[in-house]
């Protein structure tokens, strides 16, 4: 049914077409008869234009004309008034109560460490654990007191801040990869007690002997990698290692997201330009599927395998995996299945706030490699230009130590460190169980803390134990403390060879007259045990471990040394201060 316009509707469409809201008006002549002066319903027309003026968020009009035009003239008078108030009081800062912004919530996850405990010789006279040459622990480090925080305990691996540095001990000679030192002194935060340092030093290879290289660059390019530390800084620190590569050497980039991708295949490393724009053009985005990343890396590694040569994928991450395969063990264990091929993984960290750490040192581990927190653009240059050789180039695997304490000399001791590395005693002759690499070049140390016999220990003896000083001792073994012994493989052998190295009891000396390499690691090894809660090294400070380091920066060729110190600094104004004795009152 058609509807008809009512005689006020009609009204209102010819005085809305008419100026001021009237229908012009005519003489007697026809002619056009200027209006009178408007009436304050005109004005009103007006106000109610200012009042939708001030609310532009509605699509329809807060108020009509007509409705406001029949009020009476106070209502018309009172919109103004609310008009000019608006106005002066959007011009006036508002007294809203301040909201802080949400903080994002810290998704760092740590493997829980328990430090190794004390244990007796006459009980446990043999100690076996893998090397380790990760150095990740340590920059993270950094990257918290530079933040003005301290890290979590769980983040502190004592042996990977002690490993960070290179140390100039004496190269090895002949055939084997890599030379034995032994070095024994008082303990700095015990004097009762003996530290003996067990260090290893790899042979060094000239980046230009290296074998021909088949790298694969397996870049995290979900949208968690977004932030300036996390792909900005992978892609600088990629960039500088591909400055490194000769012609002989390929790399290959894959990517993954919410899916994975090849976005460079094997490509010269004469050919630095492609490679370069490869990696200019990553962008981040999208979900996390790393699963999918590894198990295309390792196709593409096996398929530009260099027989003899470097065959290696980076994996450069924050760890962040959240679709696909998620669960931590089975990532793991892939990975260990996937070594198998002769394919080794290096993992290199980066970002915060939802940092797997976790993930990241074990899944190196498993993959044959190292890890490493790249939190600066000058620790991607350490990690891929100083010690690129290190870093890419394996000269002994599956290394182990194991030393036995002898009880006539010894009646505790303690390993500083290497909490999860720890081995079973017949797990050094299996050649079947996986262990450590050391790459070209690469420093290992490790601590043991030891209590001589007839000095106070931190175990009570047996009520109804033996003496744990065997009758049976030679007059030559007593005069060992102990006996140190390592297993390693060729790079690419399968049976292991033994090293074995005594340790006499006439070695110990002060502390002050050892060397600057076991000085500085002590140091390193305090700093590290207060930050984890320092339950082994009684009343030394942070300012004690900064003092001996001090004292111990030798060459220090990159200033590595010298940074500890200031990082020591910074933990010790983080630091909670001990109570100040107050003076009684009077």
């Amino acid at each position: 049914m058609q509807r008809t316009a009512t005689p006020l509707i009609l009204c209102l469409i010819l005085s809305a077409c008419a100026p001021n809201g009237r229908a012009p008006m005519a003489d007697a002549t026809g002619q056009a008869v200027p209006p009178a002066a408007p009436e304050a319903p005109a004005k009103v027309g007006r106000s109610v234009d200012a009042i939708n003026e001030l609310h532009p968020e509605h699509d329809a009009p807060m108020v009509s004309a007509p409705a406001v035009a029949a009020a009476p003239r106070e209502r018309a008078m009172e919109s103004l008034a609310m008009k000019g108030e608006a106005k002066r009081m959007h011009a006036m800062p508002h007294p809203l109560p301040s909201i802080a912004p949400p903080q994002p919530v810290d998704r760092e996850r740590y493997q829980d460490i328990a430090t190794n405990p004390v244990h007796q010789v006459a009980t446990a006279p043999v100690s076996t654990f893998s090397i380790d040459v990760d150095t990740g622990s340590w920059s993270n480090l950094r990257r918290f007191l530079n933040e003005g925080r301290l890290p979590p305990s769980d983040a502190v691996r004592v042996e990977e801040c002690i490993n960070y540095f290179p140390y100039d001990d004496a190269p090895p000679t002949g055939n084997t990869p890599f030379a034995v030192h032994t070095e024994l002194a008082q303990s700095p935060w015990n004097p009762e007690r003996l530290l003996m340092r067990v260090a290893l030093k790899g042979q060094d290879v000239a980046k230009q002997t290296l074998p021909p290289a088949n790298l694969v660059f397996l870049v995290d390019v979900s949208g968690s990698m977004r932030s300036a530390n996390k792909l900005p800084l992978l892609k600088s620190s990629l960039k500088l290692l591909v400055q490194q590569l000769r012609p002989q050497d390929r790399i290959s980039l894959v990517t993954y997201a919410g899916a994975s991708g090849l976005a460079l295949p094997a490509t010269s490393g004469s050919d630095k330009a492609t490679i370069l724009a490869a990696i200019d053009a990553l962008n981040a985005g999208g979900s996390t599927a790393g699963a999918s990343g590894i198990e295309l890396a390792y196709q593409t590694a096996q398929a530009g395998f260099v027989p003899g040569g470097i065959n290696r994928i980076l994996l450069a991450t924050d760890g962040d995996f959240n679709v696909g395969q998620t669960n931590f063990e089975q990532l793991k264990a892939r990975v260990e299945q996937l070594r198998a091929t002769g394919v080794q993984l290096t993992t290199l960290g980066f970002g915060t706030g939802n940092y797997n750490e976790q993930l990241m040192e074990q899944m190196a581990d498993a993959g044959n490699g190292a890890y490493a927190y790249i939190d600066t653009l000058m620790e991607g240059h350490k990690v891929l230009v100083n010690e690129m050789s290190s870093t890419l180039a394996t000269i002994a695997k599956d290394v182990k130590i194991q030393v036995e304490f002898n009880p006539a000399a010894v009646s505790e001791y303690r390993l500083i460190g290497y909490e999860n590395r720890m081995l079973r005693r017949e797990d050094f002759n299996n050649d079947k169980i996986d262990a450590g690499e050391i790459g070209a070049g690469h420093s290992v140390t490790a601590l043991y803390e030891l209590t001589p016999v007839g000095q106070r220990g931190l175990i009570d003896p047996l009520r109804y134990g033996s003496d744990p000083r065997p009758a049976t001792a030679t007059v030559a073994r007593s005069a060992e403390l102990a006996h140190v012994r390592l297993r390693y493989k060729q790079p690419h052998a399968s049976t292991s060879q033994l090293i074995e190295h005594p340790v006499r009891r006439e070695a110990a000396r002060p502390i002050a007259t050892t060397s600057d390499n076991f000085r500085f690691a002590s140091a390193i090894a305090g700093f590290g045990q207060i930050l984890r809660g320092g339950s082994y090294t009684g009343q030394w400070s942070i300012a004690d471990a900064r003092a001996l380091a001090a004292g111990a920066l030798g060459t220090d060729q990159f200033g590595y040394r010298g940074e500890a110190l200031r990082l020591m600094d910074l933990a010790a104004a983080l630091s909670p201060q001990p109570p100040q004795a107050t003076a009684p009152l009077e």
